[in-house]
């Protein structure tokens, strides 16, 4: 009796509207279905029906009849999709065809019922309907989860015009499905766009994936975007889906591509120019719609035509490419940047905050910034764990950014330093030093051998 009255409950939350002008038998489908502890919402026409449906956002099943005073209901079917994407429906008739069977799924429809079948089978219909609407219902949940957690433009913060300028870029190429190149140095906000860019596009309720290409070797990162079919390799027990096919429909982010190897940089142009690939060990393509947003800190254009990334490539991505200033290139947004840290940290850690001193903020104008903004996260999840009433003052700033004197100008030289401290700090762990410098393992080690930081 327990689980009956479980199971009751549910239906009794799960609404059916019924859309038919013939009271009788719409009367007689109403009660079957209420015994079913359906809740049951009647229309006789199809405008009556498409009002209740939007004012009914979680009505689950449609029955909808084919003939009806104003209108047909095998038409009709992309406009209640188009009200609720998630609902579905099925499409009653006292005269079943073969041709109207297959438009009607080709519509949208669930499936298409003769009037006069037994009402086991209408029944049995409709809790596979209601079954598969709940699954469509809460992958839209989740999605739209998902898109309320990703950062948007008006989260990007900085009244500077080089971020203003970068936000109206990003906010007319969202709207496209134009591939998109971001162009940064480390720490500039790179994901951030990308994000913001997808939660603006009209694939806002879809999947957004992102991916460090740095930090994957070659065949591990080939799996992980193509995915591969069981027994492609050794450990491959099961087929396992890539994230082009987990991001179809929505957005996937490829950060550092610079790092990509050559070959699989043909594979990533062949999605972009066919809109498909092959799973490592498949021998049929698979189709995928997924829109590609790329970033690197490297200079593309120069590694194409040194043979380090293919030209064809670097001219697919760069479609719409967006240079994102780094922050010694918008000083002027550094208070209004570190009080918002200086806000979320303080909620994250569940540590005070007050207030920032001008002498702080001084101290952080003068500094280079050579990890741009993910740095100066790091200094202020410093400052305030340093803070004891949550005052941020100059003493608590770590001894780099204080009275700094750097001898050369030249971003290698800021960068060799910076990646040098970092390892000191991390007492050389190289995973965690890639960590805090928002870089792949794979970028870590080749600025260490290029920069001669071993020896």
């Amino acid at each position: 009796m327990a689980l009956r009255a479980a199971i009751a409950t549910i239906f009794m939350q799960t609404k059916i509207l019924l859309v038919d002008d013939e009271t009788r038998l719409r009367n007689l489908l109403a009660r079957l279905l209420r015994l079913e502890e359906y809740e049951v919402l009647e229309a006789e026409n199809i405008q009556s029906g498409l009002t209740l449906l939007q004012l009914h956002p979680t009505i689950k099943v449609v029955l909808l009849d084919v003939r009806l005073p104003d209108g047909n209901g095998l038409e009709t079917v992309p406009k209640v999709k188009q009200i609720n994407p998630s609902a579905e429906i099925l499409l009653l008739t006292a005269y079943g065809t073969i041709p109207d069977s297959v438009q009607a799924i080709k519509n949208g429809a669930f499936d298409y019922l003769v009037k006069g079948d037994d009402n086991d089978k209408i029944i049995t219909l409709v809790s596979k309907a209601v079954e598969k609407a709940n699954l469509q219902f809460r992958i839209r949940e989740l999605e739209n989860q998902v898109s309320e957690k990703l950062i948007s433009l008006e989260d990007i913060q900085g009244e500077s015009p080089a971020i203003l300028k970068a936000k109206e870029l990003a906010r007319k190429v969202s709207h496209t499905d134009t591939t998109v190149l971001l162009i940064g140095e480390t720490g500039t906000g790179k994901e951030l766009f990308a994000q913001a860019i997808h939660r603006e596009s009209n694939r806002r309720t879809k999947t957004f994936l992102a991916i460090n290409c740095g930090a994957f070797s070659r065949e591990l990162l080939e799996s992980e975007l193509f995915g591969h079919r069981a027994g492609a390799f050794t450990g491959a027990t099961k087929d396992k889906k890539g994230l082009f096919e987990e991001a179809n429909g929505g957005t996937l982010f490829l950060d550092e591509m610079g790092e990509m190897s050559l070959d699989l940089q043909a594979k990533l142009l062949r999605v972009l120019e066919n809109r498909e690939f092959f799973r490592v060990g498949d021998t049929k393509p698979t189709q995928v719609n997924v829109r590609i947003i790329a970033a690197t800190n490297r200079d593309l254009l120069k590694e194409s035509q040194e043979g380090h990334f293919r030209a064809d490539l670097y001219y697919r991505l760069s479609v719409f490419q967006m240079d994102l200033p780094p922050l010694r290139e918008r000083l002027s947004d550094l208070p209004i940047l570190a009080q918002g840290l200086a806000q979320s940290l303080s909620r994250r850690l569940r540590i005070p905050f007050q207030t920032i001193e001008p002498d702080f903020l001084k101290q952080l104008s003068q500094h280079n910034w050579p990890g741009n903004i993910r740095e100066l996260r790091n200094v202020i999840e410093r400052a305030l764990i340093l803070s004891d009433t949550g005052l941020l003052k100059a003493e608590t700033l770590p001894f780099h950014t204080q009275n700094q004197s750097i001898d050369s100008f030249e971003l290698s030289v800021i960068e060799q330093q910076h990646i040098r401290k970092v390892l000191q700090h991390t007492k050389g762990n190289k995973t965690e030093a890639a960590r805090l410098l928002g870089i792949g393992l794979t970028t870590l080690y080749r600025k260490i051998e290029e920069y001669q930081l071993n020896e």
